[in-house]
């Protein structure tokens, strides 16, 4: 009797388009893997791909059980688990969004060993900048169970060398931007007034405290400087506090979470964005920066340097603009913002490798079927292990 993975595995290839389990998290909140799991979803079925979604961050139900800590992680984990029983024994192979710390262990873990009861193929899409940590300390069965996975999946070169560290081999398939919704603007000229835009979530590990001390030495030298962090998160209290104790509090505005729809127009208002992170992968903020034409100061975290190493024409960025935010080269930097629009500009004909503009939209669903189809083409040629009576 054959194996029932491979079952699945020889009824995906007799057609054309894979049925994908798709495991992720979407808005709200809108982080980074919330909004990439949302394009994808549309993306994918744009390609006519059949997707059934196995959302990691469903509402509560009833809603008073968000307000009780131990109670709401049962009442989300249950159905969790029922809706990815039923998902897995009726897709041709889990696609499943995956990031370090408790995300790893309360939805990633779970998804792959219910997935591995039901026989079907996995691919792992690992994300998050702070994997090499993660997979240091954690539990060995953390990498065994990424060994286990049919494919993994990473969003930058970055975290493929992390993976290679621990010997364990990925293929990058890029972040996605729909660059419809965004239009570089002329550069405009700002006089001693620009306006800094951070938009980044409220988190430790983005350290907005140094882009709004970075902010404070900029106004020394532009006198009607600006700031606006869009962005929501627990440091937003000691944010707050840290502006009055610097005497900024009348040039920064605190504008909370802004919804994707809004989120180009606060570009195209913007002559700087911040980047300040400490723990990064392939921020989608810098993309969506470089799509609206707006140059990007930035530190140097997790896999941000490779942006600039996709041409050649980008290269000169690194020693110009690629700064970390707690150097004092802000005032020339922001005295040459109008010459550094006009080269940001390129940010939108450079796209990472793996990116494929069509239709006006940076699309993945394409690279996302041939990884489907590489993935069976790889297991079929595997040997088959007979299954027990």
């Amino acid at each position: 009797m054959v194996n029932s993975a491979t079952c699945k595995l020889e009824a995906s290839a007799a057609n054309p388009l894979p049925r994908v389990g798709l495991v992720g998290p979407l808005p709200p909140p809108s982080g980074g893997m919330a909004n990439q799991c949302q394009q994808l979803i549309l993306l994918l079925q744009s390609e006519g791909v059949d997707v059934e979604f196995v959302r990691t961050n469903s509402p509560y139900q009833p809603q008073w059980v968000g307000r009780i800590p131990m109670l709401r992680a049962v009442f989300r984990l249950v159905p969790y688990l029922a809706h990815l029983w039923r998902t897995a024994g009726r897709v041709n192979v889990m696609h499943i969004l995956a990031n370090s710390g408790w995300a790893w262990h309360l939805f990633a873990a779970p998804a792959m060993i219910v997935a591995r009861l039901r026989a079907t193929p996995v691919i792992v899409n690992y994300r998050g900048g702070n994997a090499d940590p993660f997979f240091a300390k954690a539990p060995k069965y953390v990498l065994r169970m990424l060994a286990k996975a049919s494919m993994r999946v990473t969003p930058s070169v970055f975290l493929q060398r992390v993976f290679a560290n621990h010997r364990l081999s990925a293929d990058v398939i890029s972040n996605i931007i729909d660059l419809s919704r965004f239009t570089p603007t002329r550069p405009r000229v700002f006089g001693d007034a620009p306006h800094i835009v951070v938009t980044r979530n409220l988190e430790p590990i983005y350290d907005i405290p140094t882009a709004v001390r970075a902010f404070a030495v900029v106004k020394k030298s532009f006198a009607g400087a600006t700031l606006t962090i869009a962005g929501s998160g627990p440091e937003l209290a000691n944010l707050k506090a840290l502006v009055l104790k610097l005497q900024l509090a009348d040039d920064v505005q605190f504008s909370g979470r802004i919804d994707n729809a809004c989120i180009p127009a606060l570009y195209a208002s913007a002559d700087c964005v911040i980047n300040s992170s400490t723990v990064d992968n392939m921020p989608i903020s810098i993309l969506e920066a470089f799509a609206s034409g707006v140059p990007v100061v930035s530190t140097c975290a997790g896999g941000i340097p490779d942006y600039w190493c996709q041409s050649a024409t980008i290269k000169p960025w690194p020693g110009k603009y690629f700064v970390s935010c707690r150097t004092p080269l802000w005032p020339r930097v922001c005295g040459r913002l109008g010459w550094s629009r006009q080269r940001s500009m390129l940010g939108r004909r450079y796209a990472p490798s793996g990116w494929m503009p069509i239709s006006g939209l940076l699309r993945l669903g394409g690279r996302h079927e041939s990884l489907y189809r590489t993935m069976f083409e790889r297991l079929l040629s595997a040997p088959r292990t007979p299954q027990r009576p």
